[in-house]
């Protein structure tokens, strides 16, 4: 019989990390589905399964896999984390929600981090392998940039929270530097940024300046030399690529980065960005390989593995996971179901 995996999303950006997985579970020859309490589907295409509640009880699936912070308790299955992003310094993204039996950890940095928690809390397991929403970009994470176009292209991206992001502050130096033909420029923000900001953005479209709306990020790395961002998780993706990154105010800078404190630093620091110095460079690599060392393209494969291996040493954890009782109430309210948890 075939094994059911479902496939939980509260955003559109579940598409890009979570279809990989569904990829992997069809070549095994088993069933994927999907559920969704927030957008995400209505872009779902023909051929993939979308779930209510009463069916998923129905369904019995043997993992939940999502890359949301929290899950439906009361969905059978294992439950299983695969991460939204790589960790961008925001205070959220090492942080346990008594949700989940089974994190799959990006690389070594993450996996250092979770399981040192998982050793003293005991209610969930810990497997480093890979990011799935990689897996088919394998062939852009050797590190090994291509030639600089002629003019460069460079990717703006920022995350939407007001106290993090820097679209605002930098708008008239890309307003600028965007109408002088020495560069072209690709806009892309994080599907929660104030839409007023994507207005300002969006109306600066020029020869040499595109907004851009894809739901993949990635699918637009290759299309650049080198982003400009803040404290976005993105950021991390493209590092992966092995291209330089300038940042604004992150929160969390390293040698990785070129970081800037003030607007006036912004195009002196992209022409040494697009000069690719040797320390950076090299810096840039390391950061990869701490981050998410996997270039095969089979992190799905090891998802599943993972959750294989747990179920067959009897799907438990060491100690019960926390009863979580106000997170429960607000994810049963969200999806209005009141119904038995068994």
């Amino acid at each position: 019989m075939p094994k059911h995996y479902l496939l939980y999303g509260s955003e559109r950006y579940a598409l890009a990390i979570l279809r990989p997985l569904q990829r992997a579970i069809r070549a095994r020859g088993d069933e994927a589905a999907w559920f969704f309490d927030g957008p995400g589907a209505e872009d779902l295409v023909e051929g993939e399964r979308l779930l209510s509640v009463a069916e998923v009880r129905r369904w019995r699936p043997e993992a939940v896999i999502t890359s949301s912070n929290a899950v439906p308790h009361f969905f059978p299955g294992v439950k299983v984390e695969t991460f939204h992003g790589f960790d961008a310094g925001k205070p959220r993204h090492i942080y346990i929600r008594g949700f989940f039996d089974l994190y799959c950890t990006t690389g070594p940095r993450d996996t250092a981090q979770f399981g040192e928690i998982a050793d003293r809390v005991g209610h969930f397991s810990v497997v480093e392998t890979g990011w799935p929403k990689l897996d088919p970009f394998a062939d852009q994470l050797s590190g090994q940039p291509e030639p600089l176009r002629r003019p460069p292209t460079i990717l703006y991206h920022s995350t939407f929270s007001p106290s993090w992001s820097a679209a605002e502050t930098l708008y008239e130096e890309v307003k600028r530097m965007s109408r002088d033909g020495s560069k072209r420029w690709i806009v892309t923000f994080h599907p929660k940024m104030n839409p007023d900001t994507v207005a300002r953005y969006k109306a600066l479209q020029n020869e040499y300046l595109t907004f851009a709306e894809n739901d993949n990020i990635f699918e637009l790395f290759a299309q650049v030399d080198m982003m400009c961002s803040d404290t976005s998780s993105a950021l991390n993706e493209f590092l992966l690529t092995g291209k330089p990154v300038v940042t604004f105010r992150n929160r969390r800078p390293g040698p990785q980065l070129i970081d800037i404190q003030d607007v006036a630093e912004f195009e002196p620091a992209i022409e040494r960005a697009l000069s690719r110095p040797a320390e950076l460079m090299q810096a840039i690599r390391e950061y990869g390989q701490a981050i998410h060392p996997y270039h095969d393209g089979r992190s799905s494969e090891r998802v599943l593995e993972a959750i294989d291996e747990f179920i067959a040493r009897g799907g438990v954890n060491r100690k019960p996971k926390p009863r979580n009782w106000w997170r429960k109430l607000k994810i049963r309210r969200r999806i209005g179901y009141w119904g038995s948890a068994r």
